[in-house]
């Protein structure tokens, strides 16, 4: 998997490595069970600091994404991702109110940003998705 970082972002580091991992679940480039490279060599390999790569990893395991075993070291959730619920659901509905008040003051119909929003869905969807099964 390629993770893409951009240093000069407002988004901070660990925040854009958690959104990469993701993607990279949600089109199957990783896959339930994979393992990841340890917080050192990451860190290492992205030329970071090992306390953003632990604090994205951190966050993933919250989630449930990922798991982090002291033999195993970091895998993929070999159950696959766990179901949204009512908190998950809640939480992304929060991230998508600013992105969708952002959209209405620059005048982006709503019409337009549905089909980005299923562009962007599609380009996952079209690469397998995850669906737990």
């Amino acid at each position: 998997m390629f993770i893409h970082l951009d240093l000069e972002a407002k988004e901070p580091i660990y925040t854009q490595l958690k959104n990469e991992i993701i993607a990279g679940i949600a089109k199957q480039e990783l896959v339930p069970g994979e393992g990841l490279p340890s917080v050192r060599s990451l860190a290492k390999d992205l030329s970071i600091n090992l306390h953003t790569v632990n604090k994205a990893y951190q966050q993933l395991k919250q989630e449930g994404f990922i798991l982090i075993h002291r033999q195993k070291g970091v895998v993929i959730n070999p159950d696959g991702i766990p179901e949204a619920g009512n908190e998950e659901i809640q939480r992304i509905k929060k991230d998508l109110r600013p992105m969708i008040a952002e959209s209405i003051c620059r005048g982006i119909e709503e019409e337009e940003y549905i089909e980005m929003c299923r562009m962007i869905f599609r380009e996952f969807s079209a690469k397998g998705g995850n669906r737990n099964e």
